[in-house]
């Protein structure tokens, strides 16, 4: 592990986008030697901003709850199973809290050098832009980001590798 790349942190959403940065940082982590963690952040706030709003009732949130973090561990799953068969070790997280928070908190709890994201979602409102997690944490995180596109290519990439 010699070389600016120790660790590398790919934040996973369950979107096609956050699949495929997970194919480029398995592909990174592999080239460079360098440790690869995958974080799913269970969005509690946007949940609790559901049951203010009154779209959901208190006891459909834990219910919800329950369904996203089986997402969370069905994803993370896939994940480790991307990276054990290209050979590269991979520590999953699953968290939960405000997205951007989780992911900065952890990036300083393991000392990450660079956070992975896939490509970011075009902004339709100014609504959007404030609920964008992922460009929130971009903008949040204390190391360098890398935005991972051409989902062609990187799906080559990652194919290539043996």
């Amino acid at each position: 592990m010699n070389g600016p790349l120790k660790k590398i942190m790919v934040y996973i959403d369950g979107t096609e986008q956050s699949i495929t940065a997970a194919e480029y940082a398995i592909c990174l982590s592999r080239t460079t030697n360098a440790q690869l963690t995958a974080i799913y952040v269970v969005n509690t706030r946007a949940l609790r901003d559901l049951v203010k709003s009154r779209i959901f009732l208190e006891a459909e949130q834990s219910e919800y709850q329950q369904d996203l973090e089986a997402d969370a561990d069905r994803y993370l799953n896939h994940i480790r199973q991307m990276a054990q068969q290209k050979g590269v070790a991979i520590e999953t997280l699953k968290s939960s809290g405000t997205v951007h928070t989780e992911i900065k908190n952890k990036i300083n709890e393991l000392g990450i050098d660079l956070l992975i994201l896939g490509e970011l979602s075009t902004i339709r409102s100014r609504r959007d832009e404030f609920y964008n997690e992922s460009e929130r944490a971009m903008r949040s995180a204390p190391c360098s980001v890398l935005i991972v596109k051409d989902e062609d290519r990187v799906w080559e990439m990652y194919e290539s590798l043996t």
